[in-house]
């Protein structure tokens, strides 16, 4: 099944092919034939502008388990070797300070179709049952639609489709390393090996260990770089813009909410 086919998503993706043609229009007389690959840029700003709630919610769960680490330690140091008590003791911690391990979980999921609808105005070959204009465009005569990684395999590659390819991949990484660095989010330290754990009592819900899932999910900034040179320029555009626009609403937001750089290892290093 074609995901773009499905109504909702074809939706916005109609939509934004709207708003991006006009855009490209309204910017001709500035950008000239660039115009359509400042049009991706300043759509992508526009979602990203759009999505900022999410990216508020995500925050002020980050503050809340940097709120709950101290207490979680504790849990952890007193409940080691009763895994049962331990994951009883911190569902109990979570409930009553009305929090959740999964805490903005959900606002993410939400947006995904959004962003999956944007991504694909610059990927798909048609719209509606037409071309898709954009990728008739070029940036520095560099066709929106060429794939820079396969071009290099069949020789088609330029000076300045390689400059520019390596610029949006400087870009990419640099904001991936800053990123993972300085924005790597808490979670709680796992109570201990699962596999030791006894069954516990019927119903319980057991605080699942995030570490692996968080330290992968820290790589795949460094991933989009890579993607991006299998993808049309468009596309790698719209992942340089977007990676960046998340770095840096991410260091504000943290700055107005108070989040403590350093402190996603509070736990792990009390324990």
């Amino acid at each position: 099944m074609n995901i773009y086919e499905f109504g909702p998503i074809k939706l916005l993706v109609n939509a934004a092919n709207w708003a991006v043609t006009h855009l490209s229009a309204l910017l001709e007389p500035l950008a000239g034939a660039e115009s359509a690959a400042l049009a991706v840029i300043a759509l992508t700003v526009f979602v990203r502008g759009c999505l900022i709630p999410v990216g508020r919610s995500q925050v002020k769960a980050t503050v809340t388990r940097q709120r709950l680490a101290p207490q979680l330690a504790e849990i952890q140091r007193k409940y080691a070797k009763k895994p049962e008590e331990l994951q009883r003791r911190t569902m109990e911690l979570y409930k009553t300070e009305k929090a959740s391990p999964f805490a903005g979980c959900l606002p993410v999921l939400a947006q995904m179709p959004v962003l999956m609808a944007v991504y694909g105005l610059f990927v798909l070959q048609r719209i509606g049952g037409e071309p898709n204009e954009l990728l008739g465009h070029t940036l520095w005569d560099v066709p929106l639609s060429s794939k820079f990684l396969p071009s290099l395999f069949a020789g088609d590659a330029t000076l300045v489709s390689t400059l520019l390819m390596l610029v949006i991949m400087v870009v990419i990484a640099a904001c991936a390393a800053t990123s993972r660095k300085l924005l790597m989010p808490p979670t709680p330290a796992p109570a201990a090996n699962p596999a030791s754990q006894p069954a516990g009592i019927a119903g319980e819900v057991r605080m699942p260990d995030l570490t692996g899932v968080t330290k992968v999910l820290s790589f795949m900034p460094f991933m989009t770089a890579v993607i991006a040179t299998f993808v049309p320029l468009a596309a790698a555009l719209y992942l340089m813009t977007t990676t960046a626009w998340t770095l840096g609403e991410r260091l504000i937001l943290n700055r107005i909410y108070g989040v403590k750089p350093g402190a996603q290892t509070e736990v792990s290093s009390q324990s």
